[in-house]
């Protein structure tokens, strides 16, 4: 796998446009969700409350593509949207020591390879040794703290058929390049991640 920079930006600390957490509720804490009630001090000195925020674990999104240059998609109900979309396999990432959740710095590309191989034959059946790591970026910074971890996976073969959770419900559909460029422009490819990942596969 060709491996780009395992970084992160860091927060400066002490930047004067920081919030100060004072306090923080744990509304629901649970092996699936963080969700918070939180207390701020403003840079002007003001309190504000309630801020709600949560952490859920960092997940892998897979641009993948088979031998002959179609783009290995999921089909699947969203129960956010309440719809059936398209989208590319993605999965979430099993972090050493069973902890679902935390501080995304203590993800490492190695983990989150390992959860890119492990989803992308579970939900589609196919792999590859020819897979390069994009980057990992927050995937709500306003609310939420986890990482979406983008993976390109090229001259994928099918060795078996699907491994699926129980809540799992999903067909595998092979897309050239320009029906998800069509789909994307028409609105029908509906996960922003997964726009972002194709936007970043295609510079290489």
């Amino acid at each position: 796998m060709k491996k780009m920079n395992d970084t992160k930006t860091e927060t400066i600390e002490q930047d004067p446009l920081a919030w100060e957490e004072i306090s923080t509720e744990h509304i629901i804490e649970d092996e699936w969700i963080d969700f918070r009630k939180s207390v701020y001090r403003l840079p002007d000195g003001s309190l504000f409350e309630p801020f709600y925020s949560y952490s859920r674990r960092d997940y892998v999104v897979i641009v993948a593509s088979d031998t002959d240059g179609n783009y290995l998609c999921v089909r699947q109900f969203r129960q956010g949207i309440k719809k059936v979309t398209t989208e590319f396999p993605a999965g979430g990432i099993e972090r050493k020591g069973g902890q679902p959740y935390g501080k995304a710095q203590d993800v490492s590309v190695q983990e989150a390879f390992a959860a890119a191989r492990r989803e992308l034959l579970e939900e589609t059946g196919y792999e590859t040794d020819d897979w390069n790591y994009l980057l990992a970026v927050p995937s709500n910074a306003t609310i939420t703290d986890n990482y979406a971890h983008i993976f390109t996976a090229r001259n994928c073969h099918r060795v078996s058929g699907q491994s699926l959770d129980e809540t799992e419900f999903l067909n595998v559909v092979k897309l050239p390049a320009e029906e998800i460029e069509r789909l994307i422009s028409a609105g029908e490819f509906q996960q922003a991640m997964h726009i972002m990942a194709w936007l970043l596969s295609l510079r290489g």
